[in-house]
């Protein structure tokens, strides 16, 4: 579903990539983590993914179309809920979702079905007629889900999308994230919150200094001895990579692993 293969980004003015030489895949019916300190590189590669910043080397494939080649083509098989969500303000709540819809070319006789399910589902049936300025940080953020999702993508890319939800809002977001993966698409999913990562991931990769450090499931990391909690783990591996070297190559995974 989501191929990465030796991405790399460098800024202007920097000397040091920001990401770098960075490989991976995740494949449909997965929930894929990926985590890493502050400036690790995880929102240069989420911003590559969705094509919101160009890179000078490596390729990005959504659902086997090329993002350089096919922009519009890879674009439309995303979702993405950002860290920040930046929404039309003067719109509505329902005015919105429909501009998801029209952008995603979302049926006409689907769009009421998945905005009312997604409505109730998030509790914003009071507010979604009303305009978007109006919303609270945490109705903007379940907004933001539901345009990401209303046009059921193959790829979800999350980046820190629990952020001022309520612990209602969070579990049904995690439910919906099972149930996108079940459906054979795939998530993409960032957070700091990494026992949640640890719950709901199949598989995670950490990134630290633009590169890809591990990747590799739970259940990878106890079959080889690594019998800690994902936080000791990436607290272990992020202060300390020197030492961790072993530890890192024995996680690592690459695209033909898995498919």
């Amino acid at each position: 579903m989501l191929e990465i293969n030796n991405l790399t980004k460098t800024y202007s003015g920097n000397s040091v990539p920001a990401v770098d030489n960075l490989t991976l895949s995740v494949g449909a019916g997965e929930i894929f983590g990926f985590i890493g300190p502050n400036g690790a590189g995880k929102s240069t590669t989420i911003k590559c993914v969705t094509g919101i910043v160009s890179f000078e080397q490596g390729s990005i494939q959504i659902d086997g179309k090329d993002l350089k080649s096919d922009p519009i083509g890879a674009k439309k098989q995303i979702g993405y809920v950002s860290d920040d969500h930046v929404l039309y303000e003067g719109l509505t709540g329902a005015e919105f979702v429909n501009f998801m819809c029209d952008v995603f070319d979302v049926p006409e006789g689907v769009r009421k079905e998945r905005l009312d399910k997604y409505v109730s589902l998030f509790s914003l049936q009071d507010a979604i007629g009303k305009q978007i300025k109006s919303y609270s940080h945490g109705m903007k953020q379940k907004l933001n889900i539901i345009g990401a999702l209303v046009h059921e993508p193959k790829v979800w890319i999350l980046d820190e999308p629990m952020t001022g939800l309520d612990p209602k809002s969070s579990y049904n977001l995690k439910q919906l994230m099972r149930e996108h993966a079940a459906k054979g698409n795939c998530v993409f999913f960032s957070s700091h919150i990494l026992d949640v990562v640890e719950k709901v991931c199949d598989r995670v990769g950490i990134i630290d200094d633009g590169k890809l450090v591990t990747a590799c499931t739970i259940a990878e990391l106890k079959e080889r001895g690594l019998d800690n909690s994902l936080e000791e783990l990436f607290l272990k591996i992020t202060s300390d990579p020197e030492s961790d070297t072993e530890t890192a190559s024995a996680t690592k995974t690459t695209p033909d692993d898995n498919g």
